[in-house]
């Protein structure tokens, strides 16, 4: 019987790690544009050059720090009533929103559509009680905090930048010193790729530890090697091969984006991203960088920001986790028993 056991939820680990990997393609397909649409739409490096050097960087943020993996694989269900049943449908719930999501070239967390499953297939699986208040809440603060951080230090950077430009460079044509700030996007888009792998390729380390654990494949919440490494690789592989639409209303459609503005939105990003991955808190990358850059738009020119196009991601941001959270509650109703 115990044998039985074993070999069943090795099967549905398998699963998961499959459904997590799939995840995190679509995880770098959707949010490459973090990283590369600014520095792409500012011609500081081609199309092909950005993707190589943001998946890179994505998988090296992935051994940084654990801590959003533990938030996420322990910090928003109680971990005694997860189930592996209740992780593949909190999964498939995310990914199907974030496909349609990429298709439709909607710049979506990614973040929050795991969140969103999760909570969708506990509250269907054991009710409301089993959702931990302190990690939503932990999720909340994020989703509000880190946006307006965003918009701020994008403006404060954009205005710093410009006055050590106008001090110190003044002398520089104009064509001289986009150059300069386009050499420079390439540590800001890297330290981006960095903070993103921190954050974002932690959402499904977080789960395949959380399933390895309630397998009993793990006595402890302690990320394997072999799982940072394939979280890391897959969101590398999807950033390789997708996001262009995203890329596209992240780059071109918020504003006209030049050398100063990426640099400035790209900096901004990384520094709260970095941080607040630090501290556990699952972020989503897309909304900081598109505060960010809408934020160094604003202060320019308030009336050549699409404000259409901001306030169409800001209703996608609104609906992702309950969104995804109808999917996998929705899934995880109809087909739980058959699994």
């Amino acid at each position: 019987m115990h044998y039985e056991f074993i070999m069943s939820s090795l099967v549905l680990i398998i699963i998961i790690v499959v459904l997590s990997w799939t995840y995190d393609f679509w995880n770098g397909a959707n949010d490459c544009a973090n990283s590369i649409a600014t520095t792409v739409s500012t011609r500081a490096l081609s199309f092909k050059r950005a993707i190589f050097l943001t998946g890179i960087f994505n998988l090296l943020g992935a051994f940084i720090s654990t801590e959003v993996a533990k938030t996420i694989g322990e910090g928003i269900v109680s971990p005694e009533t997860v189930s592996l049943q209740l992780l593949i449908f909190a999964l498939v719930g995310a990914i199907i929103w974030i496909i349609l999501s990429t298709k439709f070239g909607i710049p979506i967390s990614v973040t929050h559509s795991l969140i969103g499953g999760l909570v969708g297939a506990a509250l269907v699986n054991s009710g409301p009680s089993v959702l931990i208040k302190s990690g939503l809440f932990k999720v909340f603060i994020g989703m509000i905090v880190a946006p307006i951080l965003g918009f701020l230090l994008g403006i404060f950077l954009i205005l710093g930048v410009s006055w050590f430009i106008k001090i110190f460079f003044s002398n520089l044509s104009s064509f001289k010193i986009s150059q300069g700030l386009r050499f420079g996007q390439i540590f800001s888009a890297s330290a981006v790729a960095l903070s993103h792998g921190m954050n974002d390729t932690q959402n499904a380390m977080g789960i395949i530890t959380a399933a390895l654990l309630t397998g009993g494949f793990l006595s402890e919440f302690k990320v394997p090697f072999w799982v940072i490494f394939g979280s890391g690789f897959f969101m590398a592989l999807g950033t390789f091969f997708g996001g262009r639409k995203v890329i596209k209303t992240l780059g071109k459609k918020i504003y006209k984006i030049r050398p100063l503005h990426g640099f400035c939105a790209e900096t901004a990003s990384a520094v709260i991203v970095f941080f607040q991955s630090l501290s556990g808190v699952p972020l989503s990358t897309t909304q900081v960088i598109s505060s960010a850059v809408t934020g160094v738009g604003a202060i320019e020119r308030k009336a050549k920001v699409n404000w259409q196009i901001v306030i169409e991601i800001l209703l996608a941001w609104v609906f992702t986790i309950p969104g995804s959270a109808i999917i996998s509650a929705f899934l995880f109703f109809l087909f739980s028993g058959f699994i």
